[in-house]
């Protein structure tokens, strides 16, 4: 069996399952946030009774990321529907705004707060739950009807999924970053090229990433349809998990003879930047075909592009450089938000790179890559022409359905953000 198939398989508590087969399992963990949490609640309460308890308080995560650093009054109200269901329910687990314990975006804080641990099962109300799988695990994002069931009783109904594996060799050059790994994926197989398959991601130069990077991999599993994008644990996945949790959890692997859908290979030696063209993911371009369009903005954040290495990679290029459009840095959490004044490139921090470069800095969230309010912190407008490291580009995913989003690696956004056109960014790394 696969590494998805296995882990299906324990928490259906079978020796084995099948592709195609339809399988009660146990949910370890049911993440929401304040877009899908209030309706969750309501469907919950409407089907177990108002006076329903939820199957394991230590077993439900919310974490407000959306829709939070705004004035507008419907997203200040869901927030606090949260933060009620939370108090009625005892949860402890609520990471509230405006405390402490904020966190910000969901998939980047599951992981930093040891939630994410190999061969378990989470379920989230966001297409991006599936960025937990980089942890050899089983992620992926549902409906509210979905986790208002698990909600009330733990369980949920899954059809297993077909596997797809995508192999890279070779060493990642200094200019690629997984972004372009994954882009380069979506652009052969579509938005539909993966639909309702587990696509497990595989190879040495894989293994050669860092957890942040493997995250972006499974990240954008969903922009190719995929059900759960899913990476084997080794020991760079152990020591990671390990310094942040106790929990017991249990490595899987898939077996040599596993059975796969289909089978992609890929040299990253041989390997250019990748551009996503508006307005679909799919819509590939090496960064040659369309160096030089013309841009408005540049943004670098979200749970894609908004981990401490992507900054790290941004301030490499923007160090001692200043941004010719306005730039946007969005830290994913508030824990990266922090690291980016304790971090430092030849003794500058990178808060210092990016405020002498003359960007703007945000608060740790989701910020615009959803669009939201439109006081939502660098909301696009208009019909402005955007590069970002965000996941979609589809029309007004930011905002406007005006805009025109490009979509790249942390890497080309920051050397475009320099030039005010979209530039490979071999042209400026030393």
């Amino acid at each position: 069996m696969t590494i998805t198939e296995k882990i299906l398989a324990s928490h259906a508590h079978r020796k084995r399952v099948t592709p195609g087969e339809s399988i009660w399992v146990d949910v370890d963990i049911l993440m929401t946030h304040d877009v899908c949490g209030p309706p969750t609640v309501d469907i919950f309460k409407r089907e177990f009774g108002q006076d329903a308890r939820v199957w394991d308080p230590t077993k439900l995560v919310l974490l407000p990321d959306h829709y939070i650093f705004t004035a507008n009054h419907h997203a200040n109200r869901n927030v606090r529907l949260l933060r009620e269901f939370a108090a009625e329910q005892n949860l402890p687990h609520f990471y509230d705004v405006g405390t402490p314990r904020y966190k910000g975006v969901c998939h980047v804080a599951l992981a930093e707060e040891g939630f994410n641990r190999p061969g378990s099962l989470l379920i989230g109300t966001d297409s991006h739950t599936c960025t937990s799988g980089a942890f050899g695990m089983f992620s992926t994002g549902v409906g509210n009807t979905d986790a208002a069931l698990i909600m009330g009783t733990g369980k949920i109904w899954l059809r297993v999924p077909e596997t797809m594996r995508f192999i890279f060799e070779g060493d990642l050059p200094p200019y690629l970053m997984a972004k372009d790994l994954i882009l380069a994926v979506i652009g052969d197989i579509g938005c539909d090229g993966a639909t309702y398959r587990a696509m497990e991601f595989d190879g040495d130069a894989v293994y050669a990433l860092s957890m942040q990077e493997r995250m972006t991999l499974t990240n954008m599993a969903i922009e190719a349809g995929g059900k759960n994008g899913v990476i084997a644990a080794d020991s760079v996945t152990i020591d990671y998990v390990r310094a942040r949790t106790d929990a017991p959890f249990e490595v899987v692997h898939s077996d040599a003879d596993a059975r796969y859908h289909s089978e992609y290979r890929y040299d990253v030696s041989t390997m250019e930047p990748v551009v996503a063209k508006p307005h679909r993911p799919d819509n590939r371009a090496g960064v040659g075909e369309v160096a030089g369009t013309r841009l408005d903005r540049a943004y670098v954040g979200s749970c894609t592009g908004g981990k401490l290495e992507d900054f790290v990679a941004a301030a490499s290029v923007l160090k001692g450089q200043e941004v010719g459009i306005d730039t946007y840095i969005v830290p994913a959490t508030t824990e990266i938000g922090r690291a980016l004044h304790t971090t430092d490139l030849d003794g500058v921090s990178l808060h210092e790179i990016f405020e002498n470069a003359g960007c703007l800095m945000g608060q740790a969230s989701c910020g615009a890559c959803l669009g939201g309010p439109k006081d939502t912190f660098g909301r696009n407008m208009a019909s402005e022409v955007v590069i970002s490291t965000t996941n979609r580009n589809f029309p007004g995913r930011m905002g406007s359905k005006q805009a025109s989003v490009y979509l790249a690696s942390p890497l080309t956004v920051a050397a475009s953000a320099i030039t005010g056109v979209i530039t490979d960014p071999r042209e400026v790394l030393v």
